[in-house]
């Protein structure tokens, strides 16, 4: 009997003095209770008309999916902001008759992140990523849709784990 009350005492204190919850996010504990995410601006050389909405509304989309803070318009303890710097459509192999056989889409969004309530969290960072696609093809449609979808898709996980999963 006297070991079961020391077993029991010994697994509260062990469940006690545990690191606190997991979440499947990586985000662990975050300082605030609002973010922001300002409009993107596209000052890349070669413009797409479109990606600096679907690119803002990404971003807003991934951090609202993956913690529990609240989306604000201004005034966020959190606050993401930047521009699209590239847009790039270039070959990546050739035919023998010097076509291109694949092309690549990259693009660069710069970041600046601030965190109010911590503010050695600040960063200003470029992000980038790329889509290859067959070089017969135009970058149109449903092939524009499936390429922005991977390079967002990718930046915005990055951005994400910079700035709150400290990854």
């Amino acid at each position: 009997m006297k070991k079961l009350k020391y077993l029991i005492v010994f697994l509260l204190a062990i469940t006690l003095n545990s690191c606190g919850p997991y979440n499947f996010t990586g985000t662990g504990k975050i300082d605030a209770k609002t973010f922001q995410v300002n409009y993107f601006q596209n000052n890349a050389p070669l413009v797409q008309p479109g990606i600096e909405r679907t690119f803002t509304l990404k971003l807003q989309d991934i951090i609202q999916n993956q913690t529990n803070l609240n989306l604000v318009r201004t005034g966020g303890e959190l606050t993401y902001e930047g521009e699209i710097t590239n847009y790039t459509i270039s070959p990546m192999a050739a035919t023998a008759d010097l076509k291109a056989a694949q092309n690549r889409l990259t693009i660069t969004v710069n970041v600046r992140y601030s965190n109010k309530n911590n503010e050695k969290d600040n960063f200003e960072k470029p992000f980038s990523f790329y889509y290859d696609y067959p070089g017969d093809q135009q970058l149109l449609g449903s092939t524009l849709t499936t390429a922005l979808d991977v390079i967002f898709e990718r930046i915005t996980q990055d951005v994400f784990n910079e700035s709150l999963a400290k990854w």
